[in-house]
């Protein structure tokens, strides 16, 4: 991508999950394991984590830009990652997304507009756009 805005960039090393990430600029630092749920020792973070938070952060900043755009005040908003991990009966894997919108004092039409609008333009959204199962809910206020 010749006209990237930014690029980010981490090294992996060990032993994969049981290894450890580190960002170019230090600012990720982690040692990863395999979630006791998936038969490791869950004491560290794991790569749906991380996919979670940086999805759920990057889906916020859309939903606060279609949100501007529109003039509709969301600053009391949040947006909820969960990343899931299945089998995908192929001998492989394959993640599925929930992203929880909460925009407290805004009317739910109004709401899943936003969140659909967001959708469009996010690029996490854009990347996994038929791709991976992505579920947007919006919660009532």
């Amino acid at each position: 991508m010749s006209n990237a805005l930014y690029t980010a960039e981490a090294l992996a090393t060990g032993a994969g999950r049981d290894g450890h990430v580190r960002s170019s600029d230090g600012r990720v630092d982690l040692d990863l394991a395999v979630p006791a749920a998936m038969g490791g020792s869950g004491n560290g973070s794991n790569p749906e984590q991380l996919f979670a938070a940086g999805y759920a952060a990057c889906f916020h900043s859309a939903l606060q830009m279609v949100a501007r755009s529109k003039k509709v005040d969301v600053s009391d908003s949040s947006v909820g990652g969960r990343v899931s991990i299945s089998s995908n009966g192929q001998g492989g894997f394959q993640l599925a997304v929930l992203l929880e919108v909460v925009l407290p004092g805004v009317e739910h039409d109004t709401a899943q507009a936003i969140a659909d609008a967001a959708h469009q333009v996010c690029p996490y959204s854009n990347a996994t756009r038929g791709n991976i199962d992505v579920t947007i809910t919006v919660a009532d206020d």
